[in-house]
């Protein structure tokens, strides 16, 4: 076997079980830093190993090895003399909690409170933003700090100290590793969807560089949330979430062309959509919608409304500025006032939208952002005012970091010469 072949199958192993190795190694350690450090030196051992003879239980060879790592970690710290010696016993005994955490034959099927525990440790409140997404890729999702970093755009050791000082925190903060009470997951739930919402965002339209879509990013967001909503059958915002992903993700395939040039909506074929992903979506939003719909459910539910339509124009475009005005009361923010004036430009016409967006303007919301004068100008376009409409689209691509949505507001501009 070569040495991509075997790469190629710790990756593999470790994309689909590092959660359940990092969850059940912190059970077992109750340290969340070390679980983490002694998987990683597990999947660098891997790669040596493998190379020589396939384990024929590959996954529990990682826990195992971790497991072992974990010991010498814990052997090597003398202030954790103590905790050494009861671990040492356990294994003496053959601790039942410790034989099952690593040797019984792993169901692929089963994903258990260790998991849910683990997801809610690497989102806790107590971290910042750029830690809880960093620390989610790489303990629950399984992603290396490079992947991490050419997901972002920022430097590996960039990456490598959020995730440390995320570790560090956690444990100064003693934050426990356990499945939330009720009360605790109906709190800090909202934060753990709102990683996976960043995530996917960064996925389905990149902030920077010279890419639109990150697919391998939005993908890993969805496996996050269908892992959630197995976790959390309950919970309608989580299916409103693993909806809303589902159903605009439906559209890469027809969003971007063979160069890899963005494709406007009302551009697109709409038989290259995944319908197979649409039908996901769908079902995911039924679920949510079984006590009233949130946030995710209604951004999910006009992501339905387009995905049900043959066309832009034969779009339910009065539905969707209901939905706007509806996500606006539930969760107000200038990008959904933003988006409500784009639906409304289709439902009632350019105008009316125009004062929205020029009210946001006053109100200096989203201050720098290319957003505002993008939307601005293609609706001064559409009411024949082509000199200030050209003006608000070169500042928006001045704005953009996006260089392939940048030269598509040039595009724009030039047309309007």
């Amino acid at each position: 076997m070569g040495r991509t072949d075997v790469e190629a199958d710790v990756e593999a192993v470790w994309r689909i079980e590092s959660a359940r190795i990092v969850a059940a190694l912190t059970r077992f350690t109750g340290d969340f830093g070390l679980a983490e450090d002694a998987a990683q030196e597990a999947v660098a051992e891997a790669l040596v190993s493998w190379s020589l003879a396939s384990p024929m239980n590959p996954a529990g060879w990682l826990m195992a090895t971790a497991r072992r790592r974990a010991i010498d970690a814990i052997r090597r710290r003398t202030t954790l003399r103590d905790r050494y010696a009861l671990l040492a016993s356990d294994l003496a005994a053959g601790s039942p909690a410790v034989d099952s955490a690593f040797d019984e034959e792993i169901d692929p099927d089963k994903i258990d409170d260790d998991v849910l525990a683990l997801m809610f440790v690497s989102c806790h409140p107590v971290l910042s933003p750029e830690a809880r997404v960093a620390l989610t890729l790489r303990v629950v999702g399984g992603l290396s700090s490079e992947e991490i970093a050419r997901a972002f755009l920022v430097p590996v050791p960039t990456v490598q100290a959020r995730i440390t000082r995320g570790k560090k925190t956690i444990a100064a903060a003693g934050v426990p590793f356990e499945p939330p009470s009720a009360a605790e997951r109906r709190e800090r739930l909202g934060g753990v969807l709102s990683v996976i919402y960043v995530i996917f965002t960064e996925g389905s339209t990149a902030t920077l560089g010279d890419r639109l879509l990150r697919p391998d990013l939005a993908y890993e967001a969805i496996r996050l949330a269908r892992t959630l909503a197995a976790l959390l059958p309950d919970e309608p915002e989580v299916h409103g979430l693993l909806a809303l992903c589902e159903l605009t993700a439906a559209r890469f395939p027809a969003r971007t062309g063979p160069d890899g040039s963005p494709v406007l909506l009302e551009e697109q074929d709409r038989r290259r959509w995944d319908f197979s992903a649409i039908r996901r979506g769908l079902a995911a939003l039924a679920k949510a919608s079984t006590r009233g719909l949130g946030p995710y459910g209604l951004q999910a539910a006009i992501a339905a409304t387009h995905a049900s339509a043959p066309s832009v124009e034969a779009t339910d475009w009065d539905r969707i500025v209901v939905l706007y005005e509806a996500l606006g009361r539930v969760a107000p923010s200038p990008v959904v006032e933003l988006n409500r004036a784009v639906a409304v430009a289709m439902a009632s016409g350019p105008a009316q939208a125009l004062a929205i967006v020029d009210e946001l303007i006053a109100l200096d919301r989203l201050p720098g952002s290319h957003l505002i004068p993008t939307v601005r100008g293609e609706l001064l376009a559409r009411l024949g005012r082509r000199s200030e409409a050209r003006t608000e689209l070169e500042l928006a691509a001045r704005l953009c970091a996006n260089q392939r949505e940048r030269s598509v507001l040039l595009c724009k501009a030039a047309m309007l010469s």
